[in-house]
């Protein structure tokens, strides 16, 4: 589903594995334990929200304002995390102009944000991409290898064409690594961060087996573990059920979109599903 402010984002852990990293109970990051988030050694309640905007608003320091109010009225109505885009691609206010080049301005409208969570104790979600064209998406990657002279037929070539891997590493490199001018904590050390999200509802249509996107997967949050141990991952899934679980397809049978909530979440890598509800639409 495409429109992100209809979204009721829901947590769903999933079963115990063993984890790669060893923290310090007390070092403020959330954890998973068995089927329970766990901060500093308790469990941990997520109550949450969608603002796709945060970062696009707080990149006008005048607009500010606009994004203290809402962690304000946020946290004063016992919520505690927020789920946001840590992207724009191209198109109107960027914060990748393009592969590699970024926009500042916008980068500290999402220091701020960061910041200003932490301020009023409330986690974040950080999503790194988008299927859909809103703010760029796959399509707006696919169109930068274009213009590089590579050849690809399908939006969905995001998930397989390695120069168009190259650009989303990149992005994640980037994002993970930055240092925020507000706060002075790398993003990847920065327990403000609750998790990251792969990308806002991956689907590929063009192989409905789930296999394209079951790699991508794989090796993308692989990769992301080789850059941030601190937070935990999650891809981003609307929650359809796949290949793995034919006796469950029947529950959405219009959806055979290439994803598969089963496999794509017992991924090592990755540590707590989620899934995307839009009962307006009901």
């Amino acid at each position: 589903m495409k429109h992100f402010a209809l979204a009721i984002f829901l947590v769903l852990l999933i079963q115990p594995r063993n984890f790669h990293f060893q923290v310090e109970a007390s070092n403020g990051f959330i954890r998973t334990r068995g089927i329970h988030f766990m901060l500093n050694g308790s469990p941990y309640y997520a109550n949450g929200f969608n603002a796709y905007w945060l970062m696009i608003v707080a990149s006008d320091p005048s607009q500010r304002h606009k994004v203290s109010a809402a962690f304000r009225e946020a946290s004063s109505h016992g919520l505690t995390v927020a789920r946001t885009w840590a992207f724009s691609d191209g198109g109107y206010s960027p914060l990748q102009y393009s592969p590699g080049s970024y926009n500042e301005q916008m980068f500290r409208g999402l220091d701020f944000v960061i910041a200003e969570a932490r301020r009023y104790g409330i986690r974040l979600i950080l999503s790194l991409a988008n299927n859909y064209e809103s703010f760029g998406g796959k399509k707006q990657y696919v169109n930068w290898a274009r213009s590089s002279g590579h050849y690809l037929t399908s939006d969905d070539d995001f998930f397989r064409n390695s120069v168009v891997k190259g650009y989303y590493k990149n992005h994640v490199r980037t994002v993970l690594n930055r240092h925020n001018t507000f706060s002075g904590v790398l993003y990847k050390n920065d327990p403000t961060i609750m998790a990251w999200e792969l990308m806002n509802e991956p689907r590929c249509t063009s192989d409905p087996s789930g296999r394209t996107i079951q790699n991508w997967i794989m090796e993308m949050a692989s990769y992301v573990k080789t850059l941030d141990r601190n937070h935990m991952l999650e891809v981003g899934l609307e929650g359809f059920y796949g290949k793995s679980t034919p006796q469950r397809t029947h529950v959405n049978p219009s959806f055979n979109i290439g994803t598969d909530f089963v496999a794509n979440n017992l991924v090592p890598d990755i540590d707590f599903a989620t899934v995307h509800s839009y009962p307006d639409q009901w």
